[in-house]
């Protein structure tokens, strides 16, 4: 098989380049009803009874139930009861289809499903007067969810789910490529589509223009929308007095589709960034990628594993690196696109607060993420350095203000670990001389000290290899020093070990075979010359 370059691929065989939100998975929340004394007010001060009783919930969540049957009835939407093992969407795919050719925005079925809930259970004591008293607190209960299944003319195949126990917390399922899809259908910009995103556009700046677009204020116009269509616990009474949804980010995936010129190309691409990034997994790896610390200590301790995992379906395969609650996935589209994806699951994780408010920060973060990961592994697939860089760092030097720049010499176990450590700490936000002799003890595997720690952060300064922050011990890695980094620890694990391994098993017989034939002939040579060693 051809090796194949990522670089040379993407910088010449990419016919479409467009980042976009991809699916955008939401929490509806009532702000005021979160907390037990909350509860007890909506009923006392605002509803106006005088025992804050769980029957008073009941009642509502009873007339809400009621109010959906008859919503379904009414409008002749069938009402399915989802079995334990149904896979939702397969269920509802075909009334979703139906809709679809109707062209108009539409409940299409209301899917019925017993799940656990974070809802308000309640206790129970006898008041000093013999009058019951209640208390609420959050409790995690299997409870009755409805979900909405819609079809709207702006964002294509949804659902709404909501819950019909007390605080009735909502869900809200769209899709950012079915709703750009739709924007160029009415803008009459041409198009080709992915299962889910673009083969082609006519116009592939106009697309990444839309795909720009879309943000909480359109997300919060569909959702207010279709609130006013569906059945509710709550009703505009509650809303006048400030009891209402307001939506909070639960999972959102913004991804980076690169489309090949050629589908040929893309399975040996995507093998390429296999075999090359499994280690994508390792948490300074994902430093880097994420752009975030990861903090580890006795009154904080990261609990989260990090990991690469590599997923096989059928012909299908798709990389997986993970990160604290999220991870960021790379695959094949269609056999004929590369999709970087970072899958959000907890906005924390990127430094954002959760409100709808703040997701264009989040996507921002997200996209920076995307192309950290590119730029990780373009860096990775193109790191050979020409003789004068490799002299210029493995030969003592002079700097531009006249200063020794001590070598690092290729293949010195010390310098091969301080470079090796410098490969797994590649991060955005820098390291320090602790974190550094850590990560070179352990590949160094003997005692490694302060003062040569201290030595070696000055010779990969005088080398141009690392930077450091201004009034801090904070330091970085340069682009100079993400090569030289790569280029000596690509060059002696994957070349040099196997290389010098090749004469033993488990390298091919073949290989072996031809290496014994050459020291035979070596070995020949040496006793013509009579250059044995002495007895």
């Amino acid at each position: 098989m051809v090796n194949v370059n990522v670089n040379e691929i993407l910088d010449g065989h990419v016919a479409l380049d467009i980042q976009c939100l991809d699916r955008i998975y939401l929490n509806g929340y009532v702000p005021n009803l979160q907390v037990g004394g909350q509860v007890v007010s909506f009923m006392t001060r605002h509803l106006g009874y005088r025992i804050p009783s769980p029957a008073i919930l009941e009642k509502i969540g009873t007339a809400f139930r009621r109010s959906v049957n008859s919503f379904a009835e009414t409008n002749h939407i069938p009402l399915i009861r989802f079995a334990k093992e149904d896979r939702k969407i397969d269920v509802m795919r075909r009334y979703m289809a139906a809709q679809e050719r109707v062209g108009r925005s539409g409940v299409v079925a209301i899917g019925v499903a017993q799940e656990y809930q974070n809802v308000f259970a309640s206790t129970q004591r006898e008041g000093t007067n013999g009058i019951p008293c209640f208390g609420f607190h959050k409790a995690d209960r299997r409870v009755t969810c409805f979900y909405f299944y819609l079809w709207d003319v702006d964002f294509g195949p949804a659902f709404i789910k909501i819950c019909a126990y007390f605080p009735y917390p909502i869900k809200v399922w769209i899709n950012g490529h079915e709703w750009a899809k739709r924007q160029c259908l009415r803008e009459g910009i041409g198009f080709t589509a992915l299962s889910n995103g673009f083969a082609s556009c006519q116009d592939p700046a106009a697309l990444q223009e839309i795909c720009d677009r879309l943000g909480p204020g359109t997300i919060e116009v569909f959702f207010q929308r279709w609130l006013a269509v569906l059945p509710l616990p709550l009703t505009d009474h509650d809303a006048d007095a400030g009891y209402w949804w307001e939506l909070s980010m639960r999972q959102i995936e913004i991804s980076h589709t690169l489309v090949f010129d050629a589908p040929r190309r893309a399975r040996a691409f995507f093998e390429a960034l296999v075999v090359d990034n499994l280690d994508l997994g390792r948490p300074e790896t994902l430093e880097l990628i994420f752009g975030r610390q990861i903090r580890r200590g006795r009154l904080r301790r990261t609990q989260d594993v990090f990991k690469t995992k590599v997923v096989t379906r059928d012909t299908d395969v798709t990389i997986n690196a993970f990160y604290k609650h999220s991870r960021i996935k790379q695959y094949l589209k269609d056999g004929r696109a590369l999709r970087i994806e970072t899958v959000v699951n907890s906005p924390d994780d990127l430094g954002c607060k959760r409100r709808l408010e703040h997701l264009p920060e989040l996507q921002t973060k997200a996209r920076d993420t995307n192309a950290r990961l590119l730029d990780t592994e373009r860096v990775g697939q193109g790191c050979v350095l020409a003789s004068p860089a490799f002299e210029r760092v493995a030969l003592p030097t002079l700097t531009a203000e006249g200063k020794r720049a001590p070598a690092l010499r290729f293949g010195d176990p010390r310098v091969m670990a301080l470079l090796g450590a410098l490969c797994v700490s590649l991060t955005a936000l820098g390291f320090t001389h602790r974190s550094l002799r850590a990560r070179v003890t352990h590949l160094l595997g003997t005692g490694y000290s302060a003062n040569q720690m201290s030595y070696d952060l000055a010779r990969l300064r005088r080398n141009g290899l690392i930077d450091r922050r201004p009034h801090s011990n904070n330091y970085i890695l340069t682009a100079e020093g993400q090569r030289v980094a790569l280029f000596y620890t690509k060059v002696h694990n994957r070349l040099l070990r196997p290389l010098l391994a090749a004469d033993n098993a488990p390298a091919p017989a073949p290989l072996r075979q031809a290496l014994a034939t050459i020291d035979r002939h070596v070995n020949g040579y040496i006793d013509n010359a009579r250059m044995k060693n002495a007895a």
